[in-house]
């Protein structure tokens, strides 16, 4: 087995966050290796719903999802191409008084939180934004963000990476991971590489890196369905989600439509692999389709579901391991994460070259999930 050469940084997973991470580490710095199981986006970086959305995110991401749009609106100066990111509003549809008063009690909350993005607007805003809009829609809360190409925005990091001097091998799923003498040591099927500092990234394998590190997070794997159109006259300028049922919806520049929103299908990390689940397909595309009536007379080209890691309370993990001042965690964005990935790399990177915690990201520390030993072993006698 291989030896190779030791790097400052080993960071496990080429997604976006891994990918980024890596990016701006070397630009610190950094000597920097990535080891990827299978290839660059494979998983839930390369087949989400690109949504770049700040809206309705939870109070304690909005700090990091401000400044990763921040990054977005100048993502061509940080990456040397556009990421196929368009600037275009994000809209939640309130189909009735009952959702309007959600969607109210929500700006009132972001407004007494100092957040100022998300505006309510009523029928009429919403007809001139949406002309094609179900009838029985009565308003919307909207946030101007926008949405970008998943696969090609990863994989871009991933060149800018390799271009500052990031070391990507592809195909090495990590079997062992232990410290010793100063020193992280991650073992492949074919080598072995050593670094001062390690950065989990491994999305929904998280865990189980976690785990090798000496921190315990509890992580769901989960399978998000997507599903695209063939394409279709221009009709919706947004990316559009409701109040209270799953729904990711917009129309691509080609005309196709690609519509998610947190339904489900089968995920099976052990094997690798997803399995569509066509009754919770059937229900998004219902949706779709009651949303916007012009969807009844849409084609369906295909579907597909991607393997990403769901913690909890539905929020990452981000920051530094609760047993090893060297080791870091970026994982368990539950199925939101694509956002976030710009800010999450640039910030996981100032925390690792230079000890200082970026306030954007102290709300994400694992410890928030360690309960007492006492409680631990009781859970574990009553499962």
């Amino acid at each position: 087995m291989t030896t190779n050469p030791a790097s400052d940084l080993l960071v496990i997973g080429g997604g976006l966050h891994g990918c980024a991470a890596a990016l701006f580490a070397a630009k610190a710095g950094l000597r920097v290796t990535l080891l990827e199981k299978d290839s660059v986006a494979r998983h839930a970086s390369g087949v989400n719903a690109g949504g770049v959305r700040r809206l309705w995110r939870d109070l304690a991401e909005v700090p990091l999802s401000e400044r990763s749009m921040r990054m977005w609106h100048r993502i061509s100066d940080i990456t040397g191409e556009d990421c196929g990111f368009q600037p275009v509003p994000q809209v939640k549809v309130a189909e009735s008084e009952a959702d309007m008063a959600v969607l109210a009690a929500r700006v009132a909350r972001m407004h007494a939180a100092g957040f100022s993005h998300e505006r309510l607007i009523d029928r009429a805003e919403l007809r001139a934004l949406l002309p094609a809009v179900a009838a029985h829609c009565i308003g919307a809360l909207v946030s101007e963000d926008g949405f970008a190409q998943p696969f090609q925005t990863t994989r871009v990091f991933a060149r800018q990476a390799r271009a500052a001097g990031v070391r990507i091998h592809e195909g090495q799923p990590v079997r062992r991971l232990r410290h010793e003498a100063g020193l992280w040591r991650a073992e492949t099927d074919e080598a072995t590489w050593t670094a001062g500092r390690v950065l989990n990234c491994a999305g929904a394998w998280g865990g189980e890196i976690a785990a090798r590190i000496g921190d315990d997070v509890p992580l769901e794997p989960v399978a998000p369905l997507m599903l695209v159109t063939q394409r279709m006259r221009p009709f919706c300028t947004a990316v559009v989600g409701t109040a209270q049922r799953p729904l990711s919806f917009k129309q691509m520049p080609n005309g196709t439509v690609v519509i998610g929103g947190g339904r489900l299908g089968r995920a099976d990390p052990a094997r690798n692999r997803t399995d569509i689940n066509f009754r919770e397909m059937t229900q998004t595309a219902r949706t779709a389709r009651e949303i916007f009536p012009i969807m009844a007379g849409a084609v369906i080209q295909r579907s597909w579901s991607g393997i990403e890691g769901r913690t909890p309370d539905r929020l990452p993990v981000i920051g530094r391991s609760a047993r090893h001042d060297t080791a870091f965690h970026a994982f368990g964005f539950s199925t939101h994460g694509f956002q976030l990935g710009p800010a999450t790399g640039a910030l996981m990177a100032e925390l690792i070259a230079t000890g200082r915690m970026p306030p954007e990201i102290a709300p994400f520390t694992l410890t928030r999930f360690a309960i007492p030993d006492e409680a631990r072993t009781q859970n574990r006698r009553v499962s």
